[in-house]
């Protein structure tokens, strides 16, 4: 499978992530609080999660190149997850856009360096190992840019089922 350049995925994470705060300034705060649905999640829990998802997965690729072959990625019922959508209503919408709005350099500074080498070492998911092993770059397409992305697709969503 052929995965983006990393500089690519870099600029592409950080256009996802300027048209979530660009959508997000524009609405009130008691829009950015409701869930569309009880299933839903609301405008903040996607800000809040993704502050804490992204550095997440950051992280997991560090790991991955610093020890290939090490088990990386995590489950839906994850703590750290949970609680980043869990009581939103202690947290404030600038905070957190402020967070979100700092992943997009923190995406680049511990991505940019990156070289094929590096993006080529594989190891195995920690839950689902039976699919083999997965390289760095799916990781930052997958969990990464592809994540960014389909959030920001979900705050669209969202705002057509809230207008």
């Amino acid at each position: 499978m052929a995965y983006k350049e990393i500089g690519t995925s870099i600029e592409s994470v950080q256009q996802s992530i300027d048209h979530i705060l660009e959508t997000a300034a524009n609405l009130p705060e008691e829009t950015i609080r409701l869930k569309p649905t009880e299933e839903e999640w609301s405008i903040m829990q996607i800000l809040s999660h993704l502050a804490e998802a992204i550095p997440y997965w950051l992280g997991e690729v560090e790991t991955v190149i610093a020890k290939p072959g090490a088990k990386w990625g995590r489950g839906l019922q994850d703590p750290a997850r949970l609680a980043a959508v869990g009581d939103i209503d202690k947290l404030d919408v600038d905070d957190v856009l402020k967070q979100v709005e700092e992943l997009k350099y923190e995406v680049e500074s511990r991505l940019g360096n990156l070289e094929e080498e590096a993006l080529s070492k594989e190891s195995p998911h920690r839950n689902f190992a039976k699919f083999g092993n997965k390289p760095v770059s799916y990781i930052v397409d997958h969990f990464i840019d592809e994540h960014v992305s389909g959030h920001y697709d979900q705050i669209k969503r969202n705002l057509s089922k809230i207008n």
